[in-house]
């Protein structure tokens, strides 16, 4: 696992410390965002790409980001966490954790949907208030997790299925490589010309939160059922079908 932070600041002083966590893709996001009076904010990052073991890497990560900024954990203020669109056993490690922090620092727990942190992060990044973007994440089993947005304002999504089949008018289109490969030729050209990567930042997990509002509780946006399905129900034997019937 490599450590490599990234900083960015504004002037001001900070009110609020919020950790903002992100495992709905294989990059496993962590961030401290400080709020400013100014309405700016310091973020500083750790993050963990091509991974799939967020289970064991999570708190971890999450302490060395606080020992890099010089912060304890009584000194948060919130937790947000992105609540997907993502494959069951990513999503269910972020959200138990960011529930169990905000459990024991009796601090309140935001979910965002993290679609809609990639898109700000893309807004962020751009000069154009208006652009029409398609963000796509791998859904596994050869789909698709989408999403498209007016800058950081989503339009339709998400929703899920095959990438071969998306038509969307976008003119910026976000999706790893894998995603990518199989969009159609003019989306997968957008993909291979966009800089930012389709994984959400902390500043902006923590921008597209409302933290105007009381906290709802938190719900995974699977868009689909878990792999794991209930076993069926075993047949009642012939057998002890006669015996219950001579038994009334």
């Amino acid at each position: 696992m490599s450590f490599s932070p990234s900083t960015s600041s504004s002037r001001g002083t900070a009110d609020h410390r919020v950790l903002a966590l992100d495992t709905s893709t294989p990059t496993l996001v962590t961030g401290l965002v400080r709020t400013l009076a100014d309405g700016g904010s310091d973020a500083t990052e750790n993050t963990v790409e091509n991974t799939r073991a967020h289970n064991e890497l999570l708190m971890p990560t999450i302490f060395q980001l606080l020992e890099s900024s010089g912060s304890e954990l009584h000194e948060l203020t919130a937790v947000v966490v992105g609540c997907g669109p993502g494959p069951f056993s990513g999503l269910r490690v972020g959200m138990a954790t960011a529930s169990g922090l905000g459990h024991a620092l009796q601090v309140p727990v935001y979910g965002v949907c993290s679609h809609d942190a990639i898109a700000w992060r893309a807004q962020d990044a751009s000069a154009s208030a208006e652009e029409h973007l398609l963000v796509a994440t791998d859904a596994r089993r050869r789909e698709t997790y989408w999403a498209t947005y007016r800058g950081a304002q989503r339009v339709t999504g998400p929703e899920v299925g095959p990438a071969e089949i998306l038509q969307p008018e976008v003119s910026r289109v976000l999706a790893n490589p894998t995603i990518a490969a199989r969009l159609p030729d003019r989306l997968r050209a957008l993909a291979q010309q966009e800089e930012v990567p389709a994984v959400p930042s902390a500043r902006g997990l923590v921008a597209v939160a409302d933290f105007a509002v009381a906290p709802q509780p938190l719900t995974p946006l699977y868009l689909r059922r878990p792999d794991a399905k209930e076993p069926a129900a075993k047949p009642v034997s012939a057998a002890l079908r006669w015996a219950e019937q001579n038994n009334k």
